[in-house]
C-alpha cells in the first residue's frame, strides 16, 4: 500500500475513534463516509431511509427513544457533521450502501459495520488513542470493537476496487447498529442484496494476531433480545401484605427458572437475563418489576428453542405471584455458515499476501453478528457468503475500556480483501 494511502486511511480510522456513535447515532460516522464515498466516486450512493429499504416498511430493531436520538443529532452538528447528511439520517436512519459498477460481471458486496458501544475509553497514558490524542473527548461512547477499523476497511477496499481491472458490480454496506443487532435485519431486506452474488463480511480482532488471516468464521449463535415487564399491586409491606401482588418475586422466579432451562442435545444453548430491576421502596409490595433477556443457539432452530421455553418461564412465573407480563422485542440475528468457495479464494489470496504472515482456514465466533441477516438474504437467493477475519493484537479483550486496533491490520485488510474481491469476480465460483 502506497504510504499516502495507508496515512489517509489511518488518519480516518483515527478521527472515526474520536467521534464513536453507538446504534442508530451513528449521524457524525455517516457524515465521513459520505465524505470518502464521494471523494473516490461511486456510481451510487443510498443513505439513510434509502439505505435502509424503510419502502418496505421500517424493520429497525432497538431503536433509542427519540430524546436519546436527538441529543446525538446535536452533538454530531456541533462536531460537524454535514447539514446535508444530517438530514437524510435525522430519526435514527443512519448507514449507507455505495455501488460501484464496472462493466459485465458478477455483483460482489462487502459488509462493514459502523456503530460504537455506550461505555467510556481509557484514560491511561498506556493506552495508545489516548497517548496519541485521538481519544474521544466524551465518555459516553467507544470503538471498544473495531468498528472504527471496519469502516476504513471499507472505505480502501472500494478505493482499490474503483482503480483496478474489476469487472462487474461492487457494493459496500456500511451497516448501522451490529451492537445491538438491530440494523442487519433492515439492510439485509432493503432490497439492495437482490442481485449480489457473492458477499464478504468482516471483523477485525477476534483474538487473532496482527497479520493472521482466518478465511472462514464460523460459530454465530443465533441470538434473540427481549425485554420483560411484570406488573402487579403496591400493598403496605408492614400492614397488609396480604393485599399486595409482588411484581419482584415473579421476576425473581423468572430468573432463577430461565437459568434452569434444560440445555439441548442438538447443539449450544444460552440464555441470560442481564439487566434486572424493580420495586420502589423496602417497606412497599413492588408492583413493577423488569428484566432484560437474550437467548443464543447454535442454530437459529435452538436459539427458538430456548426463546420459547424462556417465555413460557416468564410467564408461568407471572402468573404464579398474579402478576401480569409484557414482553417486546429488541433484536435478533439468525445463525450463519461461510461458503466453502469463498474461504478457499480467501484462503489462497491471504496465503500470497506480501502483509499475511498466517492464515487459518477457519474458526468459531462463538458469540453473535447481524451480518448473518446478509449472509443468509445472500444465500437464500442462491449466492455465496463469507465472513473474513483480520487478526490485529488488541492489547485487551473486545469491549473493553483499553482494547485498541493495531493499525498495520489496515493494510492486511484492504489488501486481501481487495484482492479477494477481484479473484471472486473473475472466477465467480
Amino acid at each position: 500500500m502506497q504510504q499516502s494511502v495507508h496515512d489517509h486511511l489511518v488518519s480516518l480510522r483515527r478521527d472515526l475513534h474520536r467521534h464513536p456513535e453507538p446504534a442508530w447515532r451513528e449521524f457524525y460516522t455517516t457524515s465521513r463516509i459520505v465524505d470518502e464515498l464521494e471523494r473516490i466516486g461511486v456510481d451510487q450512493l443510498y443513505v439513510g431511509k434509502d439505505a435502509l429499504g424503510t419502502e418496505h416498511g421500517d424493520l429497525r430493531l432497538a431503536v433509542p427513544d427519540e430524546d436519546v436520538l436527538e441529543e446525538w443529532f446535536e452533538q454530531a452538528r456541533a462536531d460537524g457533521a454535514r447539514a446535508d447528511v444530517l438530514g437524510q439520517t435525522r430519526g435514527g436512519y443512519t448507514g449507507a450502501v455505495a455501488v460501484l459498477e464496472k462493466g459485465e460481471g458478477p455483483t460482489v458486496a462487502l459488509r462493514v459495520d459502523i456503530d460504537a458501544l455506550p461505555q467510556p475509553e481509557s484514560t491511561s497514558d498506556d493506552h495508545f488513542p489516548a497517548a496519541e490524542g485521538f481519544r474521544p473527548p466524551h465518555d459516553n461512547a467507544m470503538h471498544a470493537c473495531g468498528h472504527d477499523a471496519h469502516i476504513t476497511f471499507g472505505i480502501g477496499v472500494l478505493e482499490r476496487v474503483k482503480e483496478s481491472d474489476f469487472s462487474g458490480t461492487f457494493k459496500v454496506f456500511f451497516q448501522p447498529a451490529e451492537e445491538v443487532i438491530g440494523g442487519g435485519k433492515p439492510m439485509a431486506k432493503s432490497g439492495h442484496l437482490d442481485d449480489v452474488d457473492y458477499l464478504l463480511g468482516v471483523h477485525v480482532g477476534l483474538d487473532h494476531p496482527t497479520g493472521e488471516v482466518v478465511a472462514g468464521i464460523d460459530g454465530f449463535l443465533a441470538v434473540n433480545h427481549f425485554n420483560v415487564e411484570f406488573t402487579g399491586l403496591p400493598a403496605h409491606a408492614g400492614a397488609a401484605p396480604n393485599e399486595g401482588k409482588n411484581a419482584v418475586q415473579a421476576l425473581a422466579a423468572a430468573i432463577q427458572n430461565c437459568y434452569a432451562i434444560p440445555r439441548h442435545r442438538d447443539g449450544d444453548t444460552r440464555v441470560n437475563c442481564g439487566v434486572v430491576g424493580g420495586g420502589t421502596a423496602a417497606n412497599i409490595i413492588p408492583e413493577s418489576a423488569f428484566m432484560h433477556v437474550e437467548v443464543r443457539g447454535k442454530t437459529t432452530e435452538l436459539m427458538d428453542y430456548m426463546k420459547e421455553k424462556a417465555v413460557r418461564v416468564i410467564e408461568s412465573s407471572a402468573d404464579m405471584y398474579d402478576c401480569t407480563v409484557e414482553f417486546e422485542e429488541i433484536g435478533e440475528a439468525p445463525s450463519a455458515t461461510s461458503d466453502q468457495s469463498l474461504v478457499d479464494i480467501v484462503k489462497h489470496v491471504s496465503e500470497g499476501s506480501k502483509f499475511v504472515t498466517s492464515t487459518v482456514e477457519r474458526d468459531d465466533l462463538g458469540g453473535s453478528e447481524d451480518a448473518t441477516f446478509l449472509m443468509q438474504e445472500v444465500q437464500e437467493h442462491g449466492g455465496d457468503a463469507a465472513y473474513v477475519c483480520i487478526g490485529t493484537s488488541h492489547p485487551t479483550g473486545h469491549h473493553t475500556a483499553t482494547f485498541d486496533v493495531e493499525e498495520k491490520s489496515i493494510d492486511v485488510a484492504v489488501d486481501v480483501l481487495s484482492n479477494s474481491i477481484l479473484e471472486i469476480a473473475a472466477r465467480r465460483p
